[in-house]
């Protein structure tokens, strides 16, 4: 649906309007269009004669969002949500949304609230990315991103009021955001119309330079599809198969990006035209691929089997390029299940089904899941969406700066780790924090979604308290680098903890030192003396031996001042940024204590036949 105007009712009469949606969507039973109703008197009872600053009826833009979810048969709830979704302007309790609609919708409603009300700030892909992955970090339920894109979609098809700047900032947003989450969650549709308006807000010149073209060819285009159509429909018809076949100009974003890929103009492009296939089963479109390929010749490397390995967001199809009449020609083959997936990707989970007004939806149809999040169990209603979130999150967490940027960070980080994130000299001077406005303990958690503010005093410095409490390995690293270069007994602690460790184990210590030259020492244990005599400490000296890394002896190493090994010690050794493999003990609780040791450990051993040069 486009900008153009939805309902043909005098928007100042909120009866026809909702008697009007109710006709535009008859899927709807009766128990459900009352409990819409009820959500519906509501919101205008408590918006009264609000306006927006478009001038419009504050109550039409809600009415307007649910009617772009119930065009994908959504349910009531949904729609009862989508309606008051903005009811918290008007100082509704949460109490009040419970009692009267369930907690279950109150829920959805205060998620999409908050999301809608980020301090949202993209300033890099990666930054976008970021954004997109902690709006999953938000949701127990996917109607909360359903609700929340379908208002984005109506917002940006209405900024025609809005200032320049204003819509160029909308509009950035979309395509950096929006239309990537719509693409995720396999809505082709969606992602289709965010990238459109986003290119006439963003870049309008090429946006009405593009149009034109396409206007201008409608009438060729029309001539030269029907003609291609009819040869498919006469072929498929004499191999017993029922077709729908739709043609189609490529949406105008996708047409800028061949235009930026080429580096043409919208004029030199001839693959502009496409006309999609829709069959009754798979077998059906491999069939239809060979009528194709038998009808035109097709283009080498053009053929992709999206239907034996489904895109990323489950999408599913059979592409093809030919050569009609001189000119490529794109066909896409899919039946009718796979296109409504990729029309409507995850909102097809939640269409309604005749014969009742909730029944549980076949595992056939969670392509969405299966494919984009290896999602195994089956959807039925109530289901929290957190199998979904899991999978695309990790073990991470999203936070806010308080000016909007996001920050990444692994789960169980705290204020101190988030202040490291933003600069060692922040990390440095922390001594306290705030999680939405109010202040937290340095060694709590941080929590999804939360602003995080960071208080820092300049005579501050990092603490060996702090570093037991940090998640991050740059805070980690930071703050014990500090330590070594600043509090002259951190080492001496370190040493001591090694020393009693090794004491716990039944080994004294060690005799001599590790260095590069000289005779080494082992270490032994202290023998229980026979009455009388005096207690003796062996000494037992030994050549000094290389180091193999990975089975090759020409590779640079050190031997860690920590614990230093010694042969026939056991040994671990992981890489270094600057000095090559660094050897430790392999019990040394340092090397034990190394942020991503596993990721960086590499295999080594006693080079027993090869004294150390």
């Amino acid at each position: 649906m486009s900008s153009e105007k939805v309902f043909d009712s005098d928007i100042k009469n909120p009866a026809a309007l909702l008697e009007e949606f109710f006709s535009k969507h008859e899927y709807l039973s009766p128990e459900e269009k009352e409990a819409v109703s009820q959500a519906w008197t509501l919101l205008v009872t408590k918006a009264g004669d609000r306006v927006r600053e478009c001038g419009k009826p504050y109550y039409l833009h809600p009415l307007r969002v649910a009617n772009i979810l119930a065009e994908s048969k959504l349910d009531s709830p949904t729609l009862v949500a989508a309606i008051l979704h903005t009811i918290l302007d008007f100082n509704v309790t949460e109490e009040e949304l419970k009692n009267q609609f369930g907690e279950n919708v109150c829920n959805i409603i205060l998620t999409v609230n908050k999301i809608l009300n980020l301090p949202i700030n993209t300033k890099t892909m990666h930054q976008s990315d970021a954004i997109r992955n902690m709006l999953f970090a938000m949701c127990d339920d996917a109607r909360i991103i359903l609700i929340t894109l379908a208002d984005r979609l109506d917002r940006i098809r209405n900024i025609k009021n809005f200032t320049a700047a204003d819509q160029h900032m909308i509009a950035s947003a979309v395509i950096e955001i929006w239309a990537p989450l719509a693409d995720r969650l396999g809505m082709q549709a969606e992602k289709n119309e965010f990238e459109d308006l986003s290119l006439k807000y963003t870049n309008p010149a090429v946006f009405q330079q593009i149009k034109a073209i396409v206007s201008q060819k409608k009438d060729e285009r029309s001539s030269y599809l029907e003609k291609a159509v009819n040869s498919i429909y006469k072929s498929a018809d004499k191999m017993g198969m029922k077709i729908e076949i739709q043609s189609r100009a490529k949406h105008f974003y996708s047409i800028y990006q061949k235009m930026r890929k080429r580096n043409k103009e919208a004029g030199e492009l001839f693959d502009l035209l496409a006309l999609r296939i829709l069959c009754n089963t798979p077998a059906e479109c491999y069939t239809l691929v060979g009528i194709v390929h038998g009808l035109w010749k097709p283009l080498d490397g053009r053929f992709k089997d999206y239907i034996a390995m489904p895109k990323a967001n489950g999408y599913q199809s059979l592409h093809t390029t030919v050569m009609c009449e001189g000119k490529p020609l794109e066909i896409q083959i899919r039946t009718h299940d796979m296109h409504n997936m990729a029309e409507h990707g995850i909102a097809s989970h939640w269409l309604y089904k005749k014969g009742s007004s909730r029944e549980l939806i076949e595992e056939d149809r969670l392509a969405i899941y299966n494919k984009l999040q290896q999602f195994k169990d089956s959807l039925t209603e109530g289901n929290n969406f957190e199998t979904l979130k899991n999978e695309l999150l990790g073990d991470e967490i999203y936070v806010f700066t308080p000016k909007g940027d996001v920050k990444k960070l692994p789960m169980g980080a705290t204020a101190i780790d988030f202040a490291y994130s933003i600069h060692s000299a922040i990390g440095e001077k922390i001594i306290a924090a705030k999680a939405d406005g109010k202040i937290i303990p340095l060694s709590k958690a941080l929590q999804n979604t939360q602003i995080i503010e960071v208080i820092t005093n300049p005579q501050a410095h990092p603490t060996e308290a702090q570093l037991k409490l940090v998640k991050t390995s740059k805070a980690h690293q930071k703050i014990h680098s500090w330590l070594m270069a600043n509090d002259p007994t951190f080492s001496e602690r370190l040493a001591l903890k090694a020393e009693e460790a090794a004491a716990a184990q039944g080994i004294e210590g060690t005799v001599g030192t590790a260095g590069t030259g000289g005779t080494h020492f082992s270490r032994v244990k202290k023998s229980r003396p026979k009455k009388g005599k005096q207690e003796i400490t062996e000494q037992k000296p030994r050549k000094k031996c290389g180091i193999l890394v990975q089975g090759e002896r020409r590779v640079l190493y050190n031997i860690a001042q920590c614990c230093h090994p010694e042969y026939p010690d056991l040994i671990a050794g992981y890489v270094t940024r600057t000095k090559g493999v660094s050897i430790h003990r392999a019990d040394c609780l340092i090397y034990q204590r190394i942020p991503q040791k596993e990721e960086r450990s590499v295999e080594v051993a006693w080079d027993d036949g090869h004294d150390q040069q």
